[in-house]
């Protein structure tokens, strides 16, 4: 039996390139699909509630004036996918509002293919397709 459930699709929102296609690796080592890659929030919420992907990885601080947690609050206006932030910042200030959006996992830069693994699992656990 498999780690993880069949094929669920992910929205990665990230702006360092980089990072996102490090990610998308990731996402793809453990059997998911990417659905699409956003690198604003707006871009985010407009593919989220397009897609209506399976998981969320949100980084916080995107380009463009809407974060990724004010991403998050508007697209829980109509979805309640599971999100996993993403950041480079571990400030109590970016947590403690990042916790009214209901996250399954907040991790911190530079993450390890294990940690977004038990993420994942959490999401599977949480949220079985």
């Amino acid at each position: 039996m498999p780690d993880f459930p069949p094929k669920k699709d992910v929205l990665i929102v990230e702006d360092d390139m980089i990072i996102s296609m490090v990610l998308e690796q990731m996402i793809e080592k453990v059997g998911y699909h990417v659905l699409d890659k956003a690198t604003t929030g707006k871009k985010a919420i407009e593919l989220a509630l397009k897609l209506s992907p399976d998981i969320i990885l949100m980084d916080i601080q995107l380009k463009g004036e809407i974060d990724g947690i004010s991403a998050m609050q508007e697209i829980r206006k109509s979805s309640t996918v599971p999100v996993i932030y993403i950041t480079g910042n571990s400030d109590q200030y970016y947590r403690s509002r990042a916790k009214k959006t209901n996250y399954i996992d907040y991790l911190v830069k530079p993450i390890q293919m294990e940690d977004l693994k038990a993420s994942i699992r959490k999401v599977a656990t949480d949220h079985p397709l």
